[in-house]
């Protein structure tokens, strides 16, 4: 895909975060909407179908957390990238934002170059995805389609968010297999995002919750696995 087809959002009550962020991105070549607080978000998401949003977490009416949560349940928008910036470093805000779909975490202040450079690496994903042979994994009653981002468990359709799709599509590619964390880590959040330990947990128990509870073995110490 190309820069000027790359529609990014940007989320923010802050006018002169907008200006500056939204300034730096689209002298990169991308197409840039924005949005003031999460209610607009969700409008301007749906309205927009954007590839990117880089989203505040505290705002008026209605906050970024929520506003994540939301639109990860809209269908046409469940593999939108989402990156939270905010001046919030705390581990339970980092964690809250994993905990419903999102992608990254950048805590500003933030240099516009070093930002540019995130969310060239954000989309880089999408080069990735574009790239990737379709491929469908049938396990048992399980149908996992990798080119839709579908999966299919006893003839219910079960949408799930990027990053907890890409971690069932590891672990179900090879049934039985231990994934160890610092694999985990690498293939499916990639070196270019710094996440800690505890994202794959969180992912891990979002999964058992809608895929089923006995599918995923915690091996203690060392990592995952997916087992009928």
């Amino acid at each position: 895909m190309k820069k000027k087809d790359i529609k990014i959002l940007l989320v923010d009550d802050e006018p002169d975060i907008l200006e500056i962020v939204g300034y730096n991105l689209s002298q990169e070549g991308y197409k840039i909407v924005t949005a003031s607080n999460g209610k607009e978000a969700i409008m301007m998401a749906k309205k927009e179908r954007p590839q990117l949003i880089v989203m505040d977490v505290m705002m008026p009416e209605m906050d970024g957390i929520e506003a994540c949560e939301n639109i990860r349940k809209i269908p046409e928008l469940s593999q939108v990238i989402i990156t939270f910036l905010t001046a919030r470093s705390e581990d339970y805000s980092q964690l809250a934002g994993f905990e419903v779909g999102a992608d990254d975490y950048i805590t500003k202040p933030i240099k516009p170059k070093l930002l540019v450079s995130k969310v060239k690496a954000l989309l880089r994903r999408l080069k990735n995805e574009e790239n990737k042979n379709s491929e469908t994994l049938n396990i048992g009653t399980i149908e996992i389609n990798r080119e839709e981002y579908k999966i299919i468990k006893d003839n219910i359709e079960i949408i799930l968010p990027r990053k907890e799709f890409e971690l069932f599509y590891l672990l179900a590619s090879k049934p039985g297999k231990v994934f160890k964390r610092e694999e985990i880590l690498d293939k499916v959040w990639g070196n270019e995002v710094i996440v800690g330990g505890r994202t794959i947990d969180v992912h891990i128990r979002k999964l058992r919750e809608k895929i089923g509870e006995d599918l995923f073995k915690t091996i203690k110490g060392v990592g995952y696995k997916f087992e009928l």
